[in-house]
């Protein structure tokens, strides 16, 4: 005889299933994007060192693109885990569905992105092939970066230059505030002589 007590498998199983499924993934890919944006990073000090100031912008452009990716998913990850919990997932389960599927297509733009270090290599070519794909990324990256991560990107590559050339960068100091009155002005010669003084000149001129 079967076992007719054997517990049957849920919606909330299958979705927390998918969601551990979808977490494992990332930490993979986590993994694999560190040593991809290091080495994006030497690459725009190099392009930065031989004065290709384009290349090495793309190349932050690129890391910081795979970064964003990270960053989202990891919140959507740790969203759904609160969600998959909830004892009323019957009424959360459409949303929690939705969140898995938005997941999945972030972690297949997350794929796009795990080409392999040689196509990282490119990024600094000068074949027509190399050309051509620095072209594709630059495109490809154009409608994906936020206002705010283009600022961040400008920020990093002003301070690899800093640190190229070897200057620190300079404090914010605040500037000495100007005085609202003129200083006084110091006579350099007495405005009025004393008036024993011409009386005696008075009297010498005389004698």
């Amino acid at each position: 005889m079967g076992n007719n007590s054997s517990r049957q498998v849920t919606a909330q199983d299958k979705a927390i299933l998918d969601l551990k499924n979808q977490r494992d993934r990332l930490h993979q890919y986590q993994k694999r994007i560190t040593v991809l944006t290091d080495r994006e990073t030497q690459i725009a000090k190099q392009m930065l060192a031989q004065g290709d100031k384009k290349k090495a912008l793309l190349a932050l452009r690129r890391k910081k693109y795979q970064e964003s990716l990270l960053s989202k998913t990891d919140g959507q990850l740790e969203q759904l885990e609160k969600l998959t919990s909830s004892v009323e997932f019957a009424l959360i389960q459409k949303d929690v569905l939705f969140g898995l599927q938005q997941g999945t297509k972030v972690l297949k733009e997350i794929h796009a992105e795990m080409g392999g270090i040689e196509h990282v290599e490119k990024l600094m070519g000068e074949t027509a092939d190399a050309i051509a794909y620095q072209k594709e990324v630059n495109e490809m990256l154009g409608g994906k970066i936020s206002n705010q991560d283009e600022e961040e990107v400008e920020d990093e590559l002003a301070a690899l230059e800093a640190e190229i050339r070897g200057v620190k960068p300079i404090p914010d100091v605040p500037l000495p505030n100007v005085p609202d009155t003129e200083p006084e002005r110091q006579a350099t010669e007495p405005e009025q002589q004393p008036a024993r003084m011409q009386q005696e000149e008075r009297q010498a001129m005389l004698a």
